[in-house]
């Protein structure tokens, strides 16, 4: 067919599957405008108020459809404005492509001062994404797009780029577009005579546990990892982005302030689709040395020093959780220690009696969760009550609890939310921040009122950048430039034709938001607070002051002899 690049591109993202393209348009995009406007009833094009949020609204469609999400962004500032939200996407494995304009083919690395020209755009992108390409002509663009496609479904979930020139964008050739093939399946498999290895040393413990990552979930591992789960009798512990892999109501399942009491007496431990590393510094999650370690993961390096040595496969998680779960008996060793039901349900309350003890966010949280869905999305923020309900809010599906990854990016949480809503036009959504973080994308109120979104932002506003005035204070005796000044949130949002209201208690919380809810429009819920305790020392797997190996002070989960 005689068709301009950007034709090329859009017929050959309808052929994908594309159903969105998140994008702000530009002079070097618009031909690309022009083929989805030619399109717009087998592609829809949804324009936010920054380019930021266009990668954010792709990585929060991606997660909870299950469907990669595109966004598309002019060269040089629109691609450094959407840098953030690839790289969030990076850090959670998400699968986003990044359709990226460019200057003219042949300015490009000549340093001629063309408009949105940087220095070595192609470098930005390598920084977070795993794949990128750059066409050279319209007969490219199909091909391209499709190893795009290609390089999302195989290996580690990640962003991928592609950019594109405003000149081929615009040029015509006779381009050949790509059918996808059926069935595609570019994951990465086990080896089975190493699964059957590994599947002797589980099948031979006393009392295996199961930790689980984020990397469950972006391969669609749940399943599998509760059959094996269930094969081995072993309780699984689900990291901050693991959580949703088993449902918090299921007997083996337990978050990381639980799992504390469990890890000192693994001998053996099955590190599946996680970095196992602490954010803040280079130490691993655990570093038992008396336990042995078994780690799936596709890349490699999620086995190297400093964690513990031990046995790697390098494959999809989803598919070496099956692969074991096949390999292993039916009935679980008889030697194996086992953790008996009321043991397990001592275990979350010692946990859960932890949570209760941290008012107000606690209350906060029962107040969300008695308010969504169970299937409903909530999209976690970087705020007082954000990091608490990383391990305080209970999930029961997955891709039902979103968050930043390691990137912990400020600001994130409504965009990505606007995102999911987009792709799931049936569900609930709700989004939380705080008053700084929203700061940061506020102007998308503009975008949820124009596409009349199924989604609940709630600003819990305290008048600081409440973490980093802890920090401070914590350190230094004092805090430094951590207040902010803020517009009357709800009087903003209804500017922008979002409803909105003010609350000031987890009860009025909880009323405003199933209000919301049943509304089925956009809204925005103000939540104004004061200080609040830090739940930092109710995070990660190692509880402060417990050495590995060391399960002093941690209630035990076995009972008599057998503790």
């Amino acid at each position: 067919m005689n068709l301009t690049g950007g034709e090329a591109l859009v017929q050959q993202l309808v052929l994908e599957g594309a159903t969105h393209v998140f994008g702000i348009p530009g002079v070097q995009l618009d031909w690309a405008v022009d083929a989805l406007r030619k399109s717009e009833n087998s592609i829809r094009y949804m324009v936010p108020r920054h380019e930021q949020a266009t990668s954010y609204m792709a990585d929060g469609f991606a997660r909870t459809t299950g469907k990669p999400g595109v966004c598309m962004v002019v060269p040089g500032p629109g691609i450094l404005n959407a840098a953030a939200g690839l790289a969030t996407a990076y850090a959670c494995n998400s699968r986003v492509l990044c359709i990226a304009g460019h200057i003219h083919s042949e300015g490009i690395g000549k340093g001629y001062g063309l408009l949105h020209e940087i220095k070595d755009q192609a470098a930005v992108l390598d920084q977070v994404t795993k794949w990128r390409a750059q066409a050279f002509s319209p007969e490219d663009v199909p091909g391209l797009v499709r190893r795009a496609y290609a390089e999302m479904n195989s290996g580690r979930p990640a962003p991928v780029a592609l950019e594109i020139p405003h000149d081929i964008l615009s040029a015509r050739g006779e381009v050949d577009l790509v059918q996808p093939p059926n069935g595609e399946d570019n994951r990465m498999k086990p080896d089975q005579a190493q699964i059957r290895r590994i599947a002797a040393v589980l099948q031979a413990a006393k009392f295996p546990v199961i930790y689980a990552g984020g990397g469950v979930l972006s391969t669609a591992g749940g399943a599998a990892l509760q059959r094996l789960a269930e094969k081995l009798s072993a309780p699984v512990i689900m990291s901050e982005n693991g959580r949703g892999a088993m449902s918090d109501r299921h007997p083996l399942a337990f978050s990381t302030l639980a799992g504390r009491a469990l890890i000192p007496h693994a001998d053996v431990m099955l590190v599946a689709g996680s970095r196992f590393m602490e954010t803040r510094g280079p130490y691993p999650a655990w570093d038992g040395r008396d336990t042995k370690y078994i780690y799936i993961n596709t890349d490699a390096g999620a086995a190297n020093e400093p964690r513990v040595s031990g046995m790697l496969v390098q494959a999809d998680v989803g598919l070496a959780l099956a692969a074991l779960a096949d390999e292993l008996p039916a009935a679980p060793s008889q030697h194996r220690r086992r953790l008996e039901p009321a043991r397990a349900a001592a275990l979350r309350a010692w946990a859960q009696d932890q949570i209760d003890a941290i008012e107000p966010q606690a209350s906060f949280v029962r107040a969300l969760r008695a308010a969504i869905p169970e299937d409903g999305v909530f999209v976690n923020e970087l705020t007082q009550v954000g990091y608490f309900a990383r391990v305080a809010y209970p999930v029961y599906a997955p891709g039902t609890l979103i968050g930043p990854g390691y990137q912990g990016t400020l600001g994130y949480g409504f965009p990505t939310g606007l995102g999911a809503a987009a792709g799931n036009p049936g569900r609930v959504v709700v989004s939380i921040t705080g008053d700084g973080g929203f700061g940061w994308t506020l102007q998308e109120l503009a975008t949820a009122a124009r596409y009349k979104l199924r989604h609940v932002v709630v600003v819990f506003a305290d008048g600081a950048f409440a973490n980093v005035r802890g920090l401070q204070t914590e350190q230094f005796g004092q805090a430094y430039c951590a207040e902010l000044h803020n517009p009357d949130f709800v009087a903003l949002a209804k500017a922008f034709g979002v409803s909105a209201v003010k609350v000031r208690d987890a009860h009025g919380l909880e009323g405003a938001l199933k209000e919301a809810i049943r509304g089925g429009g956009p809204a925005l819920i103000e939540v104004e607070v004061g200080k609040m305790p830090s739940p930092w020392s109710l995070l990660r797997l190692k509880a402060p002051g417990i050495a590995a190996g060391n399960a002093g002070g941690l209630p035990s989960p076995f009972v008599g002899d057998d503790a």
